[in-house]
């Protein structure tokens, strides 16, 4: 009799025959039931997981029809199609779709996508709910790379990616310490968060400084940053974002057996042949490379590396395999969700997308901390 346990990658070829002689032994009474039951619960997973991505497919839908110039819904989707086929009909309506709406819709799909999944990582890998992707000091050091190109003219590049440039490239001098220290120490998650939050201070005293002695215009650009847009960048910046974040994806999906085991504790993961130490290396650099690229072009954006994972948890559990695509679909919802509720709550006027979800993230938050169910997280 063939399972479905012989399709299970995860499961290794000495207990898949075991199953076997134990099925072909006649004592398999029952154990179709269970089966059944493992069908359905991998079947439920799936199921949320498509359900966020018909959730995403939609909500891209709705905010293309918001604007000033009102174009419905399916329109919107058939505007994409006659962009792709080249077969134009209407070219305002397409120069207000594909250069206006998109981009920006198309940054907070990427941005939401990484930033969730660097969540899920952190929270694995660190063993600490209050993980996020800017634990490590990432944000921080966005934040000070770009208050130097606006405040001092400072930059390592010039014209357009000037802010950009100084944002990535500062963003990753807390990893690089974080790695430093864990090598000199030992790479354990205690040593690693107080690391990062060492830096942070230091980049926020600085960026502190910096702000006091900038004019009141630049102060305003600093300030607009800070909190976070998906207007920031254009079609010029996607290849990279998109580029770097599914790379990063892609690598965090493929360790996320050894996540697993990594979050179970590191003897578990020793005694399973996990080199933990390298392992929780290899997933710093990946989350602080997507972060980097993701802050350099949006700003800081908050609380969905935080809450994404947990809401997703609460529904399909803590299994990493699951939980990545599950968090970087949810997550892509959310922010395209949050961007959208900010641009119509006091339209005309646009609120800042990292103001939405920081409104929406702390309720949220502190509700799963309500909840006072262990299952949230474990």
């Amino acid at each position: 009799m063939k399972t479905i346990f012989e399709d299970d990658v995860s499961i290794s070829d000495a207990v898949k025959k075991s199953i076997k002689e134990y099925s072909d032994s006649g004592q398999n009474e029952g154990i179709d039931e269970s089966f059944n039951d493992y069908r359905k619960y991998i079947f439920r997973k799936w199921v949320f997981i498509f359900a966020c991505i018909i959730v995403v497919v939609s909500v891209m839908g709705i905010a293309l029809t918001v604007g000033s110039y009102n174009i419905g819904f399916w329109e919107a989707y058939e505007i994409l199609l006659n962009n792709l086929t080249g077969n134009i009909t209407d070219p305002l309506k397409d120069s207000i779709v594909i250069n206006l709406r998109m981009p920006r819709i198309m940054v907070g799909l990427i941005a939401g996508v990484g930033l969730a999944t660097c969540g899920v990582v952190m929270q694995s890998t660190m063993r600490n709910p209050l993980a996020d992707p800017y634990t490590t000091g990432v944000s921080s050091g966005a934040l000070f790379g770009a208050t130097l190109a606006m405040t001092a003219g400072v930059s390592l590049a010039a014209g357009h990616y000037a802010i950009v440039a100084n944002a990535f490239v500062f963003s990753l001098i807390p990893m690089f310490v974080i790695v430093f220290v864990s090598k000199i120490k030992n790479t354990s998650p205690t040593v690693m968060i107080m690391a990062g939050i060492a830096v942070m201070y230091v980049f926020n005293a600085s960026t502190t400084v910096m702000m006091l002695w900038a004019n009141p215009n630049d102060l305003m650009n600093v300030y607009q940053w800070q909190v976070g847009s998906l207007t920031q960048a254009g079609w010029e910046a996607i290849p990279i974002m998109l580029v770097v974040t599914a790379v990063g994806v892609v690598i965090m999906q493929f360790l996320s057996r050894k996540m697993n085991a990594l979050s179970s504790g590191d003897e578990n993961a020793k005694s399973m042949g996990i080199d933990v130490d390298n392992m929780r290396i290899l997933c710093l650099i990946v989350v602080a490379m997507v972060c980097a690229t993701i802050v350099s072009f949006t700003g800081l954006i908050g609380f969905i590396g935080l809450v994404a994972p947990h809401v997703v948890r609460i529904f399909i559990g803590s299994d990493n395999r699951y939980l990545i695509p599950a968090s970087a679909a949810f997550g892509a919802a959310l922010l395209i969700s949050a961007d959208l509720l900010g641009r119509v709550v006091i339209a005309p006027a646009v609120l800042q997308v990292g103001v939405v979800t920081a409104f929406l993230g702390g309720p949220m938050f502190l509700w799963l901390i309500l909840r006072k169910k262990s299952e949230v997280w474990g």
